[in-house]
């Protein structure tokens, strides 16, 4: 399964990386809304894991272009900071889930396998 990560934080696209990779996915990792996007032209990826507060492009902003380019990929919104308002509003938009950091690693592994299965 291909998984992009997009994080302004290095560490997290690690954390991430270190995780899926020896499951047997393929992770691309953006550091930017504008970098998310380059990488979904030109590859599809069934999971997106999407910080919301970065900078220049925020996550609700990439989520938008996301589901223009294609609504069939499953993105979860990732934060640091628990905002009922900003979840509701990125379910609205198509986000399939909308989660709080840090991440547990058994809610990484049931994201992963529900995008296996094409569950949006």
């Amino acid at each position: 399964m291909n998984i992009l990560i997009v994080d302004d934080e290095i560490e997290i696209c690690s954390i991430f990386y270190d995780f899926f990779t020896p499951k047997g996915h393929n992770v691309m990792k953006a550091t930017s809304g504008k970098e998310a996007l380059e990488i979904l032209k030109k590859q599809k990826p069934n999971l997106v894991f999407l910080d919301i507060r970065m900078p220049e492009m925020g996550g609700i902003e990439v989520l938008k272009e996301i589901k223009k380019i294609d609504n069939s990929i499953v993105v979860i919104m990732v934060t640091v900071v628990n905002d009922e308002i900003m979840a509701k509003k990125a379910i609205k938009l198509g986000a399939y889930d909308y989660v709080t950091k840090p991440l547990s690693f058994d809610y990484l592994e049931k994201a992963a396998i529900l995008a296996d299965l094409g569950l949006n």
